[in-house]
């Protein structure tokens, strides 16, 4: 039961979280390739979360679709294998994006940008995700 009093309290501090960022008027500018720190929140069951106040993770933006809707995947420091994942390096740092958890997304989501992929890295990972989405 305490287990689940500490969940509640969690999932209580990520709906504050999400009404602040609905709040927000403006998006920020962002394009594809970016990747930006995300608010991405506490989720259902094995659905990546952020952590932190912000319940913030590094997100790649794969497709921008409006000014505020975007595509994107999650990145990972944590070293992963499988047709799940693909392993890069952005700013002389191995991260890992999980091709497996790509959702739409708000920019008002968006807290602040990490860097960029080249076009070369971005296309190998569109490339995979369609592989995987294609099976």
């Amino acid at each position: 039961m305490e287990g689940m009093l500490e969940l509640l309290d969690v999932f209580y501090l990520w709906c504050k979280q999400k009404f602040v960022l609905h709040a927000e008027s403006e998006p920020p500018l962002f394009k594809q390739g970016e990747v930006w720190w995300c608010s991405i929140g506490i989720n259902v069951g094995s659905e990546l979360y952020g952590k932190g106040d912000g319940f913030a993770r590094p997100v790649l933006i794969l497709k921008k679709f409006t000014r505020t809707t975007f595509l994107g995947l999650p990145l990972t420091l944590q070293e992963k294998s499988g047709t799940y994942f693909v392993e890069t390096n952005l700013g002389g740092v191995a991260r890992w994006v999980i091709l497996s958890q790509a959702r739409t997304w708000d920019a008002r989501r968006l807290e602040m940008p990490i860097g960029e992929f080249d076009e070369e890295t971005l296309n190998y990972i569109q490339k995979k995700f369609i592989q995987l989405i294609s099976c």
